[in-house]
């Protein structure tokens, strides 16, 4: 699918974090963005063969735990939308509708630190909220003043 789509940027989960899971699927967006890179792994869709491709940028989201991150975004206009996705996994999240036994993440305190965390990282770069991320890789920029 890297092939067929050919992203410039991938955002994956989290190298580490509380759910192990989290960082096993971090790894597999990595190898799989390797291994769609190289010219020798050949690979078909519907019978055509595809062209390698690599995108320009993995970036991976800092989920439960605290990492400190390489790069900071503004995510001010979109924090609402932000939460809203979250909600919608109903049955992992905090839902007032269910009354199942609650957990770590089924709290409505949850939220709360998820707003935290977006209001922390923003107040670091000067907005309201901001999406912290890691990098594998060195990042560079052509300009400094694209920098804030």
């Amino acid at each position: 699918m890297i092939r067929k789509y050919q992203p410039e940027i991938i955002l994956s989960n989290a190298l580490g974090d509380r759910h192990p899971d989290h960082g096993r699927a971090g790894d597999l967006v990595n190898d799989s963005i390797f291994l769609s890179g190289l010219v020798k792994i050949d690979t078909q869709l519907h019978g055509i063969p595809q062209l390698p491709w690599r995108p320009r940028l993995s970036l991976q989201y800092i989920q439960d735990m605290y990492i400190k991150p390489d790069i900071i975004v503004d995510i001010t206009p979109f924090i609402d939308q932000k939460i809203a996705s979250i909600k919608a996994f109903k049955t992992q999240f905090y839902n007032p509708d269910h009354h199942d036994a609650e957990t770590y993440i089924s709290s409505p305190e949850f939220f709360e630190s998820v707003l935290a965390r977006a209001r922390e990282f923003g107040k670091s770069i000067g907005t309201t909220f901001a999406e912290g991320f890691t990098s594998r890789k060195l990042l560079g920029v052509d300009d400094l003043f694209d920098l804030r």
